[in-house]
């Protein structure tokens, strides 16, 4: 009995870590669903609740990622992935723009808003969507001196799903078409991404999605993704199997 609890401790502890990062406005609860899967699949899941309302982009990144990776540290999980659903996207953008990834296998990003969101651009200087959405609200526009437009392209081994299907039309009217209500298809594109797929969902249940959720399981595993629309640009030599 002793012995097998040891090797089950020692095979927690050596599990590969997912950090999960949610998106403005919410909080890790979002997140538990996608936290019961991985761990499930065996994996340690750091979900991180961090303060998205409060501080801008730059600060928010050191929070939450560096809570992330103490957390897969202390564990002694490795290699570390991420699953972010939109804001937590462009944190881990912002993060390995100023570190390297070592130790970084693969990111899933859900609806993240990689070249901002047109809602941004019309909606900012509205009275009370300061208070809604706090600094890092405001930093999510398309324009030139938004700060998705100075991130660059990703050095980091990363898979996209993009939703299609949106619950608030009235948003949309302010997005180039298909959106999932908060993001166009085509802003949640990024620059050396190895992985992109669209599905039918809105993007406030991205992460609650069992079809997301699948795909994102199979990336994580494969590094690709297995739905019949799915474009996976990247070679992988774990890429030939499959859920």
């Amino acid at each position: 009995m002793l012995i097998s609890m040891l090797l089950y401790s020692a095979s927690a502890l050596s599990a590969e870590c997912v950090v999960l990062l949610h998106g403005l406005a919410r909080t890790s609860s979002s997140m538990n669903e996608l936290e019961q899967r991985l761990t499930n699949e065996g994996y340690y899941v750091a979900n991180v609740d961090y303060p998205s309302r409060k501080k801008e982009i730059i600060k928010l990144s050191e929070i939450a990622i560096n809570e992330g990776l103490s957390r897969c540290h202390e564990h002694a999980s490795n290699p570390v992935n991420f699953v972010t659903h939109s804001l937590g996207g462009i944190l881990v953008r912002q993060y390995y723009k100023n570190h390297p990834p070592e130790g970084v296998k693969r990111v899933i990003m859900l609806g993240p808003p990689n070249n901002g969101s047109e809602i941004v651009d019309t909606l900012k200087n509205l009275p009370g969507y300061d208070l809604l959405n706090g600094p890092a609200g405001q930093q999510l526009g398309t324009g030139d001196d938004d700060l998705p437009k100075h991130l660059g392209a990703v050095n980091f081994e990363l898979g996209v799903i993009a939703g299609t299907r949106s619950i608030n039309l009235i948003l949309s009217t302010f997005l180039p078409n298909p959106d999932d209500g908060k993001v166009s298809v085509e802003s949640t594109k990024v620059d050396g991404m190895c992985g992109f797929v669209t599905l039918p969902v809105s993007h406030p249940f991205l992460m609650q999605n069992d079809q997301v959720i699948s795909e994102v399981i199979n990336f994580l595993a494969y590094g690709k993704f297995r739905h019949e629309s799915a474009i996976n640009f990247c070679h992988n030599e774990h890429a030939d199997g499959d859920l």
